[in-house]
């Protein structure tokens, strides 16, 4: 590997910076700030950010094939105009009382999947759910029992699904058909060790290892899912790391986010960077370009149907 330098690249601060997607048409970070209620958009170029708020909490953003992008907010699924600086709420789920979307993100066929989390977060409440956006603006959800849904990404065959429940301190894999978007046979591909903090965001390489970030572990995981080993740490200034993507030219460059959330006056005075977000350069190391979100129909449409779909998430 090369030398490795990391740099705080947007230096204004997100309560809960989420969702990092690398925009390849504009060279620009698309991202939320969960709490703070916005969706932002930092120029590589001029270094300019523009933002605009959202009307719930929101979790997680993605492109949409059609312009424009996704959202998944509160308990719906939205679509945001962002010349108009508008938002279409488009499905919701039924969720149960204090709960919310959390990290999403589309899979090689254009269905947005997204996950939702228990606004507790207590290790005995498994409230939330794993859900996707199918292009006819329908929802389907795969399976409940979840504490906090987080990060999400499929291998490089498009076969196997990796999945982040938060406080099970583990990465997950299930067999995944592409066809129909059905989830089977879940598994272990790593535990978390003591010192690494919980298991947030994460992204795929082109060598299809995984890279997870870590909320109160102040890194990124380089891991083997094949393996279940840890191949790299990369540690960053701040303690609370929620996600990562790869962009830049060529995507050899690893963008990080981060969160101030729940940090006292003390803890801030230590970890002055933390809220920003950073990039990692000089990565001998390649990441791909993040699939839109496929929608059709009138954006004007609420849809309240929800299907389950047939998984075997126990691996029976």
């Amino acid at each position: 590997m090369s030398s490795i330098k990391v740099e705080c690249v947007i230096k204004e601060k997100n309560e809960v910076g989420e969702s990092p997607v690398w925009e390849e048409k504009d060279s620009s970070l698309l991202y939320v700030d969960i709490t703070g209620q916005k969706v932002s958009r930092w120029s590589s170029l001029t270094k300019q950010i523009e933002s605009m708020n959202t009307e719930k909490l929101v979790g997680c953003v993605v492109p949409r094939q059609a312009g424009g992008y996704v959202i998944a907010e509160g308990t719906r699924f939205a679509f945001v105009d962002w010349v108009k600086r508008s938002i279409t709420a488009v499905a919701e789920v039924n969720e149960k009382p204090n709960t919310r979307f959390n990290d999403g993100k589309v899979d090689p066929a254009g269905r947005f999947f997204a996950g939702t989390m228990s606004m507790d977060m207590k290790p005995d409440v498994v409230d939330a759910a794993l859900y996707n956006l199918q292009p006819d603006h329908s929802v389907v959800r795969h399976f409940d029992q979840v504490h906090l849904s987080n990060g999400l990404d499929w291998s490089l065959d498009h076969r196997v699904f990796y999945y982040i429940d938060s406080l099970v301190f583990m990465v997950e894999a299930f067999d995944y058909d592409i066809q129909t978007g059905g989830l089977s046979n879940r598994r272990t591909v790593y535990k978390m060790e003591k010192d690494e903090g919980i298991p947030d965001g994460m992204c795929i390489d082109t060598e299809g290892k995984l890279w997870v970030a870590c909320f109160n572990g102040g890194r990124v995981l380089r891991i083997d899912p094949q393996t279940g080993k840890r191949l790299q740490t990369v540690k960053l200034p701040a303690e609370r790391i929620t996600s990562c993507c790869f962009g830049g030219k060529d995507y050899s460059d690893l963008y990080i986010t981060s969160a101030y959330i729940g940090m006292d006056a003390e803890a801030l005075a230590k970890q002055p960077e933390a809220g920003c977000t950073f990039k990692r350069m000089s990565l001998d190391l390649w990441g791909k370009l993040e699939h839109p979100a496929e929608t059709t129909g009138n954006t004007g449409r609420t849809c309240k149907l929800h299907t389950e779909m047939p998984t075997d998430p126990a691996g029976a």
